[in-house]
């Protein structure tokens, strides 16, 4: 099967010079796998900035196609698993770091790449939650998971301004956890996100230098890593978790084993990109049904791949907020 699709492309024409142009590939250019899918929407990360100026933790095989979200029809399959017109979901794995991705009209998978679109979410719905709403769902099933629960106290939600804080927050409080916003910016934006207090990062950090704080949390989603991951262990309450699912402050945790010695704190990695299947799917179906947010239309930015350059900009900068949905062409 021949055929050619419109995608973003990410050339390297020398040596740590990358350039980005929207043009024409071909299914052959595409990886072997077994599921083609037509992508309807992508949606867009920090990692696909990363992926999309060449950087190398992200990227090394150009040209390339960034996107590590994707939602669509199946085109064709070799497994039986699927069959074309069914309604797909690939978030994580290799997609649009080294397989070509999301922005581009087709991708070519491999079937333990790809989840069936659940009942209750459309397929823009489902990009607008992307890798960022997966990891913020994940982190709450791991909380749930671990038995925290409404009753067990406040839930801290750090990095609360970016695009899993934010989900982070109206999915605790769809749940029916009181969240604790951690951010400096946008408090009646996170309060109409449904959390019931927003603080900034001094008082996350106050006291931080003792070797444990008052018990506050009974469960803490961080997305920031470093001092303020370690600031929020210090201050969870005994028996209480904390998901750790971010660096941007730093992958550094200066920590004492307090916390997990003598308040049994418990520490949980999010890995979102590599889950398991069995765990995919249960936070999927979530997601469509008792966690499903009304808010979703509030939270999203749309785009086009003509316009994805400005977004790709403003995301470097951090100037985005919430969401970016990334609508691909039809033809």
């Amino acid at each position: 099967m021949s055929m050619s699709f419109t995608a973003m492309v990410v050339e390297q024409p020398e040596p740590k010079k990358f350039t980005r142009r929207i043009g024409t590939r071909s299914l052959e250019d595409l990886p072997a796998g077994d599921v083609v899918i037509r992508v309807a929407y992508s949606s867009l990360n920090y990692k696909d900035a990363l992926s999309a100026t060449g950087h190398p933790g992200v990227s090394r095989k150009f040209p390339h196609t960034p996107g590590i979200d994707a939602a669509g029809e199946v085109v064709s399959s070799e497994n039986e698993a699927f069959k074309p017109g069914d309604e797909v979901i690939v978030t994580g794995f290799d997609l649009g770091m080294n397989t070509p991705g999301g922005f581009g009209q087709l991708i070519r998978v491999p079937a333990a790449w790809v989840v069936p679109k659940p009942d209750g979410l459309t397929l823009r719905e489902t990009m607008i939650l992307g890798t960022a709403g997966f990891t913020a769902a994940l982190s709450v099933w791991k909380l749930e998971q671990n038995g925290v629960t409404p009753c067990s106290g406040d839930i801290l939600v750090t990095g609360a301004g970016g695009g899993v804080g934010s989900l982070a927050v109206a999915l605790l409080a769809k749940a029916g956890y009181r969240v604790v916003a951690g951010s400096s910016k946008d408090p009646d934006y996170l309060k109409q996100l449904g959390a019931a207090e927003v603080i900034g990062r001094e008082e996350v950090l106050k006291d931080a230098d003792r070797p444990m704080t008052k018990e506050r949390w009974g469960g803490v989603v961080d997305v920031v890593g470093g001092d303020t991951l370690a600031a929020a262990i210090k201050s969870t309450r005994y028996g209480g978790s904390v998901t750790c699912c971010g660096l941007v402050g730093s992958a550094d945790l200066n920590l004492n084993v307090y916390p997990f010695i003598l308040r049994g704190v418990s520490l949980l990695g999010i890995d979102s990109v590599e889950c398991a299947m069995g765990p995919r799917l249960q936070v999927w179906q979530r997601l469509a049904g008792p966690w499903k947010l009304d808010i979703l239309n509030e939270v999203v930015n749309e785009c086009t791949l003509d316009t994805l350059e400005e977004k790709i900009q403003a995301i470097l900068k951090g100037q985005v907020r919430g969401r970016t949905l990334v609508k691909l062409p039809t033809t």
